[in-house]
């Protein structure tokens, strides 16, 4: 008997609305909890005749999907959404096991699924909007409408398996698209378990499809001739190769939602206590496995001793463990994500870096890939050792913040930008007007005040600039993606007018 709860065979891909398991297997992996490699959730085969497939299956279904009023396309999600719900217990479990993902975040993730699709049927479609001009000539009608890409790849992470992809899916299919779904090979019964909420609400077959794979899955579908869009949340590295792979297919669209190194600037008025604890959520949840997470502390010199003291000291007091017990903080994905954490702290120390706290591997009751939080203090803190530092320009994707002191505003906001992502920034400070000059020189998508850079919210755009995304960001405009606006001029009855054109002749 397992100790878990949630335990299902393994159904493989599901492909115009039924769960089939590849016949000629190019390979396949064993889904192990981070948390306990003593824990699989099931062997997934793959098959690449399965992109064919399914990218077939949704262009077919495709042509009518478009076709049908709003309203029904609503009521199908609506039925999806009814379909999660039932699922709650058991993706909550599964998204905790697979990722390492403690419940309160599990839950939180589900919230989200559940509440996107409310949002994108109430908020979203405002941005794809149908609207008429006034005649612009005598007779002459000016309208705009939206229509379908077509086919979109949806490319998923492992660190929101359920949430970030369910943010793509929900939008594409409420706009006109069909859709084919490769979620991260760290998180497949995540997916499993939306393909059946598909399922049950009865879509028709072939408008989504789920394909099982590893990378070179995701890398057939994304350059696929029938796909028309490819929706991508992940890394910079990876967001790069999708670029790359469809150079020359300039026609197909691509929503790159990458990484972050996001800075908290803790202004010399700030509330000391609360930036700290803010800043600790920040760059500590999800094991730091967030592209929101706050990865950089930009001080004033004033509070840097204090700053220091008291992050140091609360980061070694939350609970780390597994994630069905509830800790603050689980593991991280998987050993090399564990060697690469080690790796980047001797980067930091020969940079020049203090390691105020050492971030290790640490020894639990279930074999997983638990490691300690760890603190590094930048003392050569200069613009041009900033930009020059592999440590400070590099997303760790781990459980660790770098802090450094500065002395004026226009030298933290210099140093917030000086990194090659633009994700998202907090500003700590009761003044306004510090908060106001930050918003207007930090190059970021987003920029909160005295609010952490995690916890965005899904009725507002999520995005940014440099090699955080490229311009289409997701959350509430992600219909902006998902459809594209053809113009019309209408005359419904013509009457020529000769006399508009002079020297026509023609009588």
């Amino acid at each position: 008997m397992s100790q878990y709860s949630f335990d299902q065979p393994v159904l493989g891909d599901y492909i115009k609305g039924r769960f089939l398991r590849p016949t000629e297997i190019n390979g396949e992996w064993v889904s192990r909890s981070p948390a306990d490699k003593n824990d699989e959730l099931g062997t997934f085969t793959y098959s690449y005749m399965s992109v064919d497939a399914a990218v077939a299956a949704a262009r077919e279904a495709g042509a009518g999907w478009r076709k049908r009023p709003f309203q029904e396309r609503a009521a199908f999600l609506k039925k999806y959404q009814d379909g999660l719900r039932k699922r709650e217990a058991a993706l909550v479990e599964v998204i905790a096991r697979e990722v390492g993902k403690p419940l309160w975040e599990a839950r939180g993730e589900f919230a989200s699924m559940v509440n996107k699709i409310d949002i994108t049927i109430n908020e979203s479609m405002r941005f794809v909007a149908d609207f008429e001009l006034p005649a612009l000539q005598h007779g002459v009608r000016a309208a705009c409408r939206h229509k379908p890409l077509g086919v979109m790849a949806v490319i998923g992470p492992f660190n929101f398996p359920g949430h970030l992809p369910n943010g793509h899916i929900v939008p594409a299919l409420l706009t006109g698209n069909a859709v084919v779904f490769k979620p991260s090979e760290k998180s497949p019964m995540t997916a499993q378990l939306m393909a059946e909420a598909f399922h049950e609400a009865g879509f028709p077959e072939g408008v989504f499809n789920l394909v099982q794979g590893e990378r070179e899955t995701g890398r057939r579908l994304c350059v696929h001739e029938g796909v028309d869009g490819v929706l991508f949340t992940g890394s910079y590295e990876v967001g790069t190769r999708i670029k790359q792979d469809t150079l020359l297919q300039h026609w197909k669209l691509l929503a790159l939602e990458m990484g972050g190194k996001n800075p908290a600037i803790i202004w010399k008025d700030a509330d000391l206590e609360y930036a700290t604890l803010e800043t600790l959520i920040a760059g500590f949840a999800s094991a730091g496995q967030r592209c929101s997470a706050t990865s950089r502390v930009i001080v004033h010199r004033s509070l840097l001793e204090r700053f220091l003291e008291r992050i140091h000291e609360r980061a070694k007091a939350f609970k780390i463990g597994h994630p069905l017990e509830n800790p603050f903080m689980g593991p991280l994905i998987d050993e090399s994500a564990v060697d690469r954490y080690m790796k980047f702290q001797g980067i930091a120390s020969r940079e020049g870096c203090e390691l105020v706290m050492r971030g290790k591997a640490l020894e639990m009751k279930n074999s997983g890939n638990y490691v300690a939080p760890s603190i590094c203090w930048v003392q050569k803190a200069s613009l041009e050792n900033t930009r020059k530092s592999v440590y400070q320009q590099s997303e760790l994707f781990a459980p660790n913040l770098a802090v450094l002191a500065v002395d004026e505003l226009d030298e933290a906001i210099g140093q917030a930008n000086a990194t090659q992502y633009g994700l998202v920034a907090s500003v700590f400070s009761k003044d306004r007007a510090v908060y106001e000059k930050c918003w207007d020189d930090l190059q970021m998508g987003l920029v909160n005040w005295n609010r952490s850079t995690i916890g965005a919210s899904s009725s507002l755009p999520f995005g940014g600039l440099k090699k955080s995304g490229n311009h289409f960001p997701t959350a509430v405009t992600s219909t902006q993606y998902c459809a594209y606006p053809v113009s019309s001029m209408e005359i419904a009855e013509p009457k020529p007018d000769f006399a508009a054109y002079p020297g026509l002749n023609w009588e």
